[in-house]
This record gives structure tokens, sequence and C-alpha cells, in this order.
């Protein structure tokens, strides 16, 4: 892999034009400064490359739905043969029959399921859902922890000045003033101080929704069976968020990879291989709050999207899940995952950079904290982090060779013996960055 070049004038151009027309320059998912900024030409198996020919090994992917690396000769031959067929019909189509039955046959919680665009959307749904089966309003969820970008959902996502449990704090301006009312706060991996909250609430929440594994911390020991007892208790569903874990820790998702069962599931990334799809999934009982045989009663809940169900975005997913189904790809995905992820812990340790690396195999992260700073596990864990070391990090990582998010690494099937080799080469300079200039 060749060392980063200049940026060239037909990128720097693009960026100039970016700023012009879309607000900062960026999509709103990854931010880069001016004088950083880059534009993405293409992307194939584990690498990528910007307009001016600068490549990159991937752990980005996409924010996560290319599991199987870009451009999978599995994926286009399925999307090319069925482009012929028509792209979108707005009705039923065989793929998303197709889809829909593999997400029954493979997610613990789904007997039935309905298509969405995007994973903020199905959250937002399966709120709207749960909040029709209980007859109530309130919603309990996580500090730190993401649902998208609905009203509810943004509730305490970054708080900078963390309220009292479980008063929630808006994490992005424009939100109603009266949704500070109906959404809870508990911290996540708490399951005593959880559990106290739902039993003084409980005849006012219609639904618990959290990521099981939230942002890059996996739950302790005994949380998810805890949260799960509490809401069985009460008759609360229980939304596993699984737009990221989804397919990823296991075929069958979380659900299945720490063997606690909810009540509905949020799915997306990689169900759509690759293309803008996602899913609520759950019982019967709940989910025919969708039922259009429904309509004009009070409990019905409508649903339409010009995209919802997408044929091309179905055969993508089918043909992912189909190689994900191969003998022996969690396992390579998770030994892959293995060594980068104690590779970096390694190098950071023998340079004397106290730091944390949280996560499982699959995805990770990296917090620079203070030494002898207590195991990161919740949001509140996370603000001793240095910030700024993070940024040097990532950015001595991009200048190196390697691109991530502004969190999380992501592997994939792609990432093969000699992308880890180089990426450890990769780490090991952005380390020793680090280490040259200390804060």
């Amino acid at each position: 892999m060749a060392p980063r070049t200049p940026r060239s004038d037909h990128e720097q151009d693009l960026v100039q034009r970016a700023h012009r027309v879309i607000p900062g320059g960026t999509l709103g998912n990854v931010y880069t400064p001016p004088e950083r900024a880059f534009v993405i030409a293409r992307a194939q198996g584990a690498h990528i490359w910007d307009v001016t020919g600068n490549e990159y090994i991937d752990f980005l992917l996409g924010s996560g739905p290319m599991v199987l690396g870009h451009a999978h000769p599995a994926v286009v031959s399925a999307v090319q043969e069925h482009l012929a067929q028509g792209s979108t019909f707005f009705a039923t189509n065989e793929p998303i029959i197709r889809l829909a039955e593999a997400i029954v046959d493979a997610v613990p919680c789904a007997e039935k399921v309905r298509f969405t665009t995007s994973g903020s959307e199905a959250v937002f749904y399966a709120l709207r859902i749960a909040r029709a089966f209980r007859g109530r309003d309130k919603i309990l969820k996580f500090e730190g922890g993401y649902h998208g970008n609905s009203d509810y959902a943004v509730m305490s996502t970054t708080p900078r000045n963390p309220l009292p449990f479980p008063q929630p704090t808006p994490s992005s301006a424009g939100v109603p003033a009266s949704i500070l009312n109906e959404v809870l706060i508990a911290p996540f991996n708490d399951v005593e101080t959880t559990t106290a909250i739902i039993d003084e609430h409980h005849d006012d929440l219609a639904a618990v929704i959290l990521e099981p594994f939230q942002r890059a911390l996996p739950p302790q020991p005994g949380f998810l069976e805890g949260v799960r007892q509490a809401t069985q208790h009460h008759g609360i569903p229980l939304i596993f968020d699984e737009v990221v874990t989804g397919f990823r820790f296991a075929y069958g998702g979380a659900q299945e990879y720490y063997g606690v069962v909810p009540d509905m599931a949020c799915l997306g990334k990689i169900v759509g291989g690759g293309f803008a799809l996602a899913a609520v999934a759950g019982r019967d009982e709940i989910m025919r709050h969708l039922n259009p045989e429904l309509e004009g009663q009070l409990d019905f809940v409508p649903q339409v999207g010009t995209l919802s169900g997408n044929p091309i975005a179905a055969v993508a997913g089918l043909a992912t899940l189909e190689q994900l189904r191969q003998p022996g790809a969690y396992q390579r995905l998770f030994e892959t995952g293995s060594r980068v992820r104690t590779g970096l812990q390694r190098m950071l340790q023998e340079a004397e950079i106290p730091a944390q690396v949280v996560g499982d195999d699959p995805v990770f992260d990296v917090y620079f904290t203070p030494a002898g700073h207590p195991p990161i596990t919740d949001y509140r864990g996370s603000l001793a982090a240095d910030g700024a070391m993070y940024r040097r990090f990532s950015a001595a990582l991009l200048d190196n060779g390697i691109l991530k998010g502004p969190s999380k690494f992501y592997l994939s099937l792609a990432h093969g013996e000699a992308e880890v080799e180089r990426s450890l080469e990769i780490i090991a300079a952005a380390v020793e960055t680090l280490s040259a200039s200390p804060p």
C-alpha cells in the first residue's frame, strides 16, 4: 500500500463544491476538517480508495453493513440479475418475502417482520407499535444508547452534563420540550438501578429499548437477563436495537449470542447487504397492530414507505445472509477481529499509553483513559476518555492507510491475513506517533 499522497486538485475541487452545497461538506456521518477532508471514489473487499487514488484498509465498512466487504461477487451478481426485473414496486414482492422468512428463521424473537428503509425508521416504528400495544406513552432507554434520530431516540445519547437518573436531556436541537416528559433514562450495565426505575414507573411504560451491545460496550454478566426479568414481570415489551448486532455476533444476532430473547428487535445494516433496508421484527401479538385489516380501529398503526421492502435491497440481503451461513464464517470473523483488537491493546500497553480497548472481536473501540481508570462499562465511564488523543490516533491511522469512523472498528470477512498484518503495522505507526508527541 503506497503512502498517502497530497490531495489532488480534482479532489480539492470536490471538497470545496461539497461545502458549497452540503452543510459542513458532510453527509452528517463522518466529518473531517476541510484541510483533511477526502472524497471516496470506490471500494473492493476490505479496501477503499479516495479520488486522489490513496488506498485505505477499511474498518468503517459503511458504518457496518459491509460484513462481507465491498462489492462481494455474490451480492453484485444477485443485484445485477434482479435489476433487469425492476428496481422498486411499492408492493409485496418475492425477494422481500424470502428475506422475511430468513429473518423469522434466524432471529429468536421474530414471528412477524415489517420492513423500513433505515434503522432510525425501524426504531421509530418499534416504539410506536409498543405504545399502541401497551396503551402507554413513556419509553425507557439507556444513557449513551444510539437508536437513530427520532425525537424519542436522541434523548441522552451524548449528554455533556448528564442529569440524575431517570431524567433525560436532548442530544439535539429542535426536540419538543414535551418529549422530556415521555422518556426515562437508565444506566447501561446497572441492573439494580434499571430495575428500580422500571418498578417505580412500570404502569406508565410502553417499552424498554436498548442496544444489547451498547456502542462498543458489552453487557456485563446478568445485565440483559435482569432487564428481561424486570420487563417480563410487569408485562412491558423489551426491544433490542440490533441494527448493529443483527447477524453480526451470531446468525441470530445478539439475542442468540447472549441467550436473552426480547419481544421485538430492530434490524438494519447487514440485513440489507449494503442497500437501504431495515426491519422491525417481533412477536405476533405485538406486530398485529400493523395489520391493515385493523384500519379504522384505534389500535391500528399505519406504516408506509416508498422504498420499504425494496426488492434490490432484499436480494442483496439474501445473498449476504447466504454467505454468513457458510461453515466457519463467524469463526473467521471473530478470529480476525481478535488479532486486530488484541494487537492494538498490546501495542498501547507496550508504549505505556493509558487506554482501554473495549468491545468484542467483530466490533470494538479504544478509549484513552487515565492510568488506573476503572474498566469502562457505561456512558458516564467513557466521559473520562481523552477525546483529543482519540482524534490524533484516528488521524494517524488515516495518514498511514486505515479508514475508520468517529467510533468503532468494524471487521469484515474480507479482512484477510494481508490486511491484518498491514493493519497492525499501521496501528504500530499510529501508536508511535502518539508516543513521540504526547499531549
